[in-house]
Parts: structure tokens; sequence; C-alpha cells
């Protein structure tokens, strides 16, 4: 299933999860959970999934689901992510709200863009694969700018408010592959492990170490879907001395072993290129 759009009206299912990219558009009020982090949400929204994420979603108000769901393969959001600068601010952001609210206007001209591209799905002309890929940019570069702008106005300078969260999330893009404990990253900070978690909770929604453990599985995912480096190669990189700890470090995040997640997910034309 290169591309695809999936409305539900009722039913949606206890837990949603794909090895496909999915981007989910819906009104209403309730909470969602991604990978058991739970987040409110009201009104008009768009939520971004990247492969194997698991998605609950609880809604007060039962209103309808439209998902378009599409393989990497079919459109690459890594070789695309400077036309539309979604990499890593709708997919692949373990500090951020999956989920954007929108307004009604761009809820209805998006769910009017999921129309043109399943009219273009069934049509199957010689263009309609080049089409659906430029309907596909414009969501997400639409979305892209949407959340720059949420963001960026958190605070006036668009930096984080808690300097203690600021400090862990810039020693963690730097340790993440060698350090793995909370006690290194409070000791960074001179700090106790209980306040550097009661900040970054407030920050970020998430524990340091729930944190700690995301990026590991981020980079392992990129290094999967982007590289043909081996499993053992990717666990060195990622600073395990025992591949198969990896592996099952992996699983019990994913749900699924490093080499299944590579054979249904696919690696990206972006490998490809590089070779």
């Amino acid at each position: 299933m290169p591309i695809h759009i999936q409305s539900y009206y009722s039913g949606f299912p206890s837990e949603f999860t794909t090895e496909n990219y999915s981007v989910i558009v819906w009104k209403g009020s309730g909470f969602f959970s991604v990978d058991e982090i739970n987040y409110a949400y009201k009104g008009y929204n768009i939520l971004f999934l990247s492969p194997y994420q698991k998605l609950k979603l609880f809604s007060e108000t039962g209103e309808n689901i439209s998902i378009l769901l599409f393989h990497g393969d079919y459109y690459c959001i890594e070789y695309h992510k400077e036309e539309v600068a979604c990499n890593g601010l709708l997919f692949n952001n373990i500090y951020l709200n999956p989920a954007i609210e929108l307004s009604k206007e761009s809820y209805e001209y998006i769910l009017e863009l999921f129309n043109h591209i399943k009219k273009e799905e069934s049509e199957q002309h010689p263009f309609s694969e080049s089409i659906i890929k430029t309907y596909i940019q414009l969501i997400l570069a639409l979305a892209s700018k949407q959340k720059s702008n949420i963001d960026h106005n958190i605070t006036p300078n668009g930096k984080l408010a808690n300097k203690n969260a600021a400090k862990f999330q810039k020693l963690l893009e730097t340790h993440y592959k060698n350090e793995k404990e909370l006690s290194f990253y409070s000791d960074k900070l001179s700090i106790t492990n209980n306040t550097l978690s009661k900040a970054v909770k407030k920050e970020f929604n998430k524990t340091p170490t729930r944190l700690i453990n995301e990026r590991i599985i981020l980079e392992s995912k990129k290094l999967l879907h982007l590289t043909y480096r081996s499993v053992k190669e990717i666990a060195s990189e990622l600073g395990f001395t025992d591949e198969f700890y990896f592996s099952r470090y992996f699983k019990k995040s994913v749900g699924c072993s490093p080499k299944n997640y590579r054979k249904k997910v696919g690696v990206s034309v972006v490998a490809k290129m590089s070779i």
C-alpha cells in the first residue's frame, strides 16, 4: 500500500500503528496518546506519525477521522525535507507535541486536498503519481509553516522557558549515543535527578529517561531507514556493545526487531543515492 486515504466515522481502532507515514485529521475534543504519552486536544487537529508509532485516540464528541497513509518509497520525507521543512518538525521531533491545532479554514482545505488525492488515486492516469506527491508536499509545507510559527511563539525568542530543560536537551543531543543514565545529565548540570526530572517533565511532558530512550530509538530508525549499515554496526554506533541487547532494546520500544523494521519500512532512496 504505497498511499491510501482511510476514514473512520465510528469505531476508531483502540490502537493504531502502521509501517507507513500517517497524517491524521479530525475535529472535536478529548485526548490522544502517541507511544503512551498523553496529549489533550480540542477544535480542528492534524497529527503526524512516523512508521511504527502507536496512536490511541479518545474522542469525547465522536467526530470523523481521516488518515492519509503513504510509504517512504512513495514519498520520501528525507529527500524532500528542505522543500517542505518537515522532517525534524512534523515527524521526527521527540521534544514537540506531534499534533497541531488548525483553523477551521485550514482544516477544511486539508480535507479537500485529501479528497483530491483520493480522486487521483482512483483515476490512475499517467500523471496521478506526480499530482498526488504535489498534494502531499503542499499538506506538509502548510503544516510545517504553522507548527514553526506556534513553536517559535512559546517564548519571545522561541527558546525553552526552563533553563535546566534547555541544557538537558542540548546535552542529550551531544551525548545520547554514549550516555544513557539519568545521573550523567544531572551531574553535568549540578542538580539532583529529581530536580532535573521535574524540570524536563514540565517542559516536554516526558521524563528525562523517556527522552533518552526516544532519542536512541529515533536515531536507530534513521540509521535503519537511511543507510545500509548492518544491525551490528548500528548497535555499535549507538553505544551498544551487544548487538542482541540492542535488538531487544529496540523491539521493546518499537514492537518489532530492527531487521523487521527495515524490512517493512524499507531503505530510503537517500541511502540508495549515496552508494
